[in-house]
């Protein structure tokens, strides 16, 4: 009888998720009894933050009504209306398709699986949000990150897009508002990556899970709306706008050229097909989200920008660190000028203060440099605490490795 060691799949050797891998060793530190300042996980409701009441009232009543088995694949039908519905507010046409997924999370992970094959490659931005590269190492695509400039408040690099773009490309990912860096894109550089997706044949995945959590007056466009024959996966949920990542519901819109998307989105929905549906009480959260009261929003975005502000005020002020402004989400990406690795600093910041952040090489960056992202969600007093901290921890850090860092 053998008794060798299970060999995982190969596919999984390069699959990473920084902002759950950092609490590995939060977890070790808290063990010690010291304060933990929570400042890695996106998730509102760890805070002052809840979720409009008809909504959870909405799926209270549908498991009540007993809609607790299986939906169709693609969600319930007055969903994908109310989603249809949210689609036209955003000026977006020529609507070939429209599904329910658990997350939108799952809705990127289909739509990938249904489009790349193995040693192809999609340009994913770096920095980014890391499920993009967990999914590509999973479908063994070739790795091919595109810059944003953080000299340009973290707008894509175009000219940096069209040196990755070759034969092996089939798509681009958009993260727009942006995560880690808060960043809502410019219609000028989503026209632009327009053209390069028609002239390349690529697929545009825009990610816009943030897209109602924007700052000072901020608009958001969504790229399809510029558009309506390039071919355009949207990709929503009620997760951060609407304050219930729990509820796992998201869901992905097909559009462009019908004769270009066909074959691709029937592949999409054998997927769909396959794992059977999304949850199905929660999915009549979506009509009550998108279609009801929106004053939550307000009262969000609110806070959200007084925490951005302290966040930005804050981190600049200390030395060797600067701080691009976020305009939407509620992430920062501030650069470490240093010649440390950040995961160094960052494991040490949460040994010596128990301020958990996450280091920038978990969402890809340009390389000689060094970032973090920070959560901007806690109440103002946990942020200021959290930030004196670091300002502390880096004056001391600085000095101790010798660190050469640059003067703002």
């Amino acid at each position: 009888m053998k008794n060798e060691k299970i060999i995982p799949a190969i596919r999984t050797n390069n699959i990473t998720y920084a902002v759950r891998d950092i609490v590995i060793l939060a977890d070790k530190v808290a063990k010690t009894g010291k304060e933990m300042l929570f400042l890695n996980i996106g998730d509102p409701n760890l805070f002052d933050f809840a979720p409009p009441r008809h909504m959870v009232e909405a799926t209270y009543h549908a498991m009540l009504k007993n809609y607790n088995g299986y939906s169709p694949s693609s969600g319930i039908k007055v969903a994908r209306e109310s989603i249809a519905k949210e689609a036209e507010r955003k000026k977006i046409s020529n609507i070939q398709d429209i599904f329910v997924t658990t997350g939108a999370s799952e809705a990127i992970d289909i739509c990938l699986t249904a489009l790349v094959n193995s040693g192809e490659n999609v340009l994913t931005p770096s920095p980014g949000y890391p499920l993009y590269t967990a999914i590509a190492s999973k479908l063994q695509n070739i790795e091919n990150p595109y810059y944003l400039d953080e000299s340009n408040g973290w707008q894509p690099d175009i000219e940096d897009i069209k040196r990755k773009i070759n034969e092996k490309t089939r798509a681009i990912i958009l993260i727009n508002p942006n995560n880690p860096t808060g960043t809502n894109w410019s219609e000028s550089t989503l026209k632009q990556i327009i053209d390069l997706a028609l002239k390349h044949n690529l697929v545009i995945f825009s990610d816009e899970i943030y897209d109602k959590l924007l700052f000072e007056g901020q608009k958001h466009i969504s790229i399809a709306s510029l558009n309506k024959d390039v071919p355009v996966i949207t990709f929503g949920g009620l997760s951060k706008n609407y304050i219930v990542p729990g509820f796992r519901i998201g869901w992905g819109m097909v559009s462009g050229n019908e004769n270009l998307l066909s074959d691709y989105i029937e592949a999409i929905n054998k997927l769909l097909r396959a794992r059977l549906s999304a949850n199905h009480p929660e999915q009549y959260a979506i009509p009550a989200a998108l279609d009801g009261d929106q004053t939550h929003l307000i009262q969000a975005n609110k806070k959200l920008t007084k925490r951005r502000d302290i966040t930005v005020e804050m981190l600049n002020a200390i030395p060797g660190i600067s701080c691009v402004k976020p305009e939407g989400a509620f992430y920062a990406f501030p650069q470490l000028h240093m010649n440390q690795p950040d995961n160094h600093f960052v494991a040490d910041l949460i040994n010596e203060t128990g301020v958990v952040v996450v280091p920038g090489t978990g969402f890809g960056q340009k390389p000689s440099t060094q970032h973090f992202r920070v959560v901007f969600l806690p109440p103002e007093n946990i942020l200021e605490k959290a930030y004196n901290k670091i300002r502390d921890f880096t004056e001391k850090y600085f000095e101790k490795y010798e660190v050469v860092h640059e003067n703002k």
